[in-house]
């Protein structure tokens, strides 16, 4: 009997340490930190013409899935698939050397 209280205590406790926050994703931690929110994004149309918010910020880069309200991927048409459509690398003055 001892041997399920313990099993549930450790089950418990494993639930718990999962809720711990973690890092704050919305900023920057590079070398010359700022908000996301400052940075300028540009749309990458993927091969299936589906657009991804994307930031270029020299040596760090971010990518998402654009998607509508409803949680749909955005396929907007406003590119040629793996083209890269906006001023997605400003908004650093790190420079991208590659």
């Amino acid at each position: 009997m001892n041997y399920v209280k313990g099993a549930v205590f450790l089950a418990f406790a494993g639930c718990v340490a999962g809720c711990e926050a973690g890092p704050d994703k919305s900023v920057d931690r590079g070398i010359n930190a700022h908000p996301l929110s400052d940075m300028v994004a540009g749309i990458w149309i993927d091969p299936d013409g589906c657009d991804h918010w994307i930031i270029d910020d020299g040596v760090e880069g971010y990518l998402s899935e654009r998607l509508a309200p409803d949680g749909r991927p955005v396929c907007s048409g406003v590119g040629e698939p793996t083209q890269v459509i906006g001023p997605f690398q400003d908004g650093s003055p790190f420079p991208d050397v590659i």
